[in-house]
């Protein structure tokens, strides 16, 4: 399994404290709106809605809360064109390449907020396409394994137009091209699998090698990114090394 995806492993097993439930629950009811406005309010005809809202009831979130998010995505809710979603390209330290996903109803908040912490951590922002080229938009879905082999899991996605799968301690993970996201979505659901996390993200075309407390470093301002309210996700080109996983997990 590649460094980013045994980095997101992690992260999916941290327990979330009650400090951060609030901010949980508002990343996932903007995640929530956005799909709505995208693909409709019905969580079985648009799947990538389905997925964000068991993300969500995965969470504990108030099935009212849930509801009160589709709504304002369908523009039933009050404030319901008050959030727009926006991503921004720039570098962490060590000249890693970042493409950061925001949802906002502030674009000068988010700029600013995005702007402290990189600078503050020797990075900066970058202007629209400055990065983008280093990724690839891929669908990816990640789930326990279970019963399922490899060889299982491999054979469903490769039918389902996947490209590649990774299985390590119990975990999976699929990706494949942006087009096959809801076929390849089906057919784990059909083969009985439970989708912990699914979507779309930005893949790096090539990694960037750096040593283990210089990846920590830039793995820290990716997690100060990740913990501002209006940033839904990060995507980097940094190689997470198990020697950096190793000593973050020490430390």
């Amino acid at each position: 399994m590649s460094g980013h995806s045994k980095w997101s492993t992690i992260k999916r097993k941290k327990a979330v404290t009650d400090a951060k439930r609030g901010q949980v629950f508002t990343r996932l009811a903007r995640e929530i709106a956005i799909a709505a406005r995208e693909g409709g309010g019905n969580p079985d005809s648009n799947f990538t809605l389905r997925v964000a809202v068991e993300k969500a009831r995965a969470e504990s979130m108030p099935a009212a809360n849930i509801e009160r998010a589709i709504q304002r995505g369908t523009g039933e809710g009050k404030d319901a064109t008050a959030i727009e979603q926006i991503t921004y390209e720039g570098y962490a330290p060590h000249g890693v390449a970042l493409i950061i996903d925001c949802v906002t109803d502030n674009r000068n908040r988010t700029v600013s907020e995005l702007r402290h912490v990189l600078t503050r951590s020797g990075g900066s922002l970058g202007e629209t396409g400055s990065v983008g080229w280093q990724f690839t938009q891929v669908a990816f879905f990640a789930f326990p394994a279970g019963e399922h082999s490899e060889e299982q899991l491999f054979e469903l996605a490769a039918e389902a137009g996947a490209d590649d799968v990774w299985v390590e301690d119990g975990q999976a993970e699929i990706t494949g091209p942006v087009a096959a996201f809801k076929q390849i979505g089906d057919a784990l659901r059909n083969a009985g699998i439970g989708i912990a996390d699914a979507g779309l993200r930005m893949q790096p075309n090539q990694e960037v090698d750096l040593e283990p407390a210089e990846t920590i470093q830039v793995m820290r301002t990716i997690e100060a990114l990740e913990d501002l309210d209006d940033v839904q996700k990060v995507a980097s080109n940094l190689n997470i090394s198990d020697a950096a996983l190793e000593q973050l997990a020490s430390a």
